[in-house]
């Protein structure tokens, strides 16, 4: 049997999807640890962009932020906190959350600082307070962009999530690494089918969440009804 036909029969027999080591306890860790992953970089990375897309200041430091974040190698920061805070679930986590944060705070900001002026400068005539500013009429707007930068890191996490396997934690990466030490190669072709089909579904399950908020569809509303009659107004001025 060829090492592809070998790797399908495993996934498809049912025998190997039951138990704590089967496939499907496998699949819930993997997306438990991105999940951890992705919450707390969103917690870090969504109200920093907010903060500097609406203030519009800190822009190149935050250029270079992401830059360097984003050169940052995950399986050499994982070894270095295995080095400095031992085995457990918290060197992975923090190892996916930085390399979630770039784009989520990327996205987050880009959503902001692309939101049209005239629609902000139409709330803040109506008296608009800042917060309101951003929570009713930036955030609504920037939201395909934010979900764009969520969707980028989730993809991103999930398809990195295998390296928990790497410090004798569960997830699909347990099939490559197992796979790797027994030679046993058609396990760790089971693993990275598992891990890109996973990635591809969760992938599209947020890109039909982008779809759904992509402004002049119609789908979700971007501006409340009030600003738009600000909008409406200011524009039937400027034109008498």
């Amino acid at each position: 049997m060829s090492l592809f036909g070998s790797a399908f029969s495993y996934i498809f027999d049912s025998a190997n999807w039951s138990g704590a080591s089967g496939i499907g306890a496998r699949i819930l860790e993997h997306l438990w640890y991105s999940f951890l992953a992705i919450a707390v970089a969103a917690v870090i990375a969504v109200p920093l962009g907010l903060l500097i897309g609406h203030l519009r200041k800190g822009e190149a430091v935050l250029v270079g932020l992401v830059n360097a974040m984003r050169s940052l190698p995950t399986l050499g920061i994982l070894t270095f906190l295995v080095l400095l805070i031992g085995l457990g679930l918290k060197a992975p986590v923090i190892a996916l959350v930085l390399l979630g944060i770039p784009p989520l705070l990327a996205g987050t900001y880009a959503g902001i600082a692309n939101v049209q002026p005239n629609v902000v400068d139409a709330a803040r005539s109506m008296g608009m307070t800042e917060s309101q500013v951003l929570f009713r009429v930036e955030v609504p707007n920037a939201l395909p962009l934010i979900l764009s930068g969520l969707r980028n890191a989730t993809l991103q996490v999930i398809a990195t999530a295998a390296v928990a396997a790497y410090v004798n934690l569960g997830g699909l990466g347990r099939y490559i690494f197992d796979g790797l030490a027994l030679y046993k190669y058609d396990r760790v072709l089971v693993g990275s089918i598992l891990v890109a089909v996973l990635a591809l579904v969760i992938d599209g399950l947020l890109a039909l969440a982008v779809w759904a908020a992509t402004p002049g569809s119609g789908r979700l509303r971007r501006t409340p009804p009030d600003v738009i009659t600000a909008i409406a107004a200011r524009q039937k001025a400027a034109k008498v």
